[in-house]
């Protein structure tokens, strides 16, 4: 028995309506950090982190009504995959920081020091 994949049994894609919510949300998800950086009505800092959390939402509107991922396709595999993907890029992101820190911290020389070399 050969797999067809015009078959009935697939899993359906996203419909129209999925598509449109999913194209306004992105919409609406990039305007928003779009405006706070053309008008900046907040400090800088908290600017970013707004920023970066509209940008994990719009990652996980895009996985759902772009991607179709949810804990039912393929058996709940993708979303494994998923969740494997995001610990190793915590890991080495952390990783990445943590050293970049340490090496910042124990290999440069003070500013006071600098004054006091020949």
């Amino acid at each position: 028995m050969s797999h067809d994949p015009h078959t009935a049994d697939t899993e359906p894609h996203g419909s129209m309506r999925d598509y449109v919510i999913g194209f306004l949300l992105s919409v609406v998800l990039t305007a928003i950090p779009f405006w706070l950086v053309m008008t900046q009505p907040l400090q800088p800092g908290v600017t970013a982190a707004i920023i970066m959390v509209f940008a994990g939402v719009q990652m996980v509107v895009h996985m759902i009504y772009f991607l179709h991922m949810n804990g039912k396709s393929e058996g709940g595999w993708t979303m494994t995959a998923l969740l494997f993907t995001i610990i190793i890029v915590v890991i080495m992101f952390s990783g990445s920081l943590w050293v970049m820190y340490h090496l910042n911290t124990n290999m440069m020389p003070m500013p006071h020091d600098m004054s006091q070399m020949p």
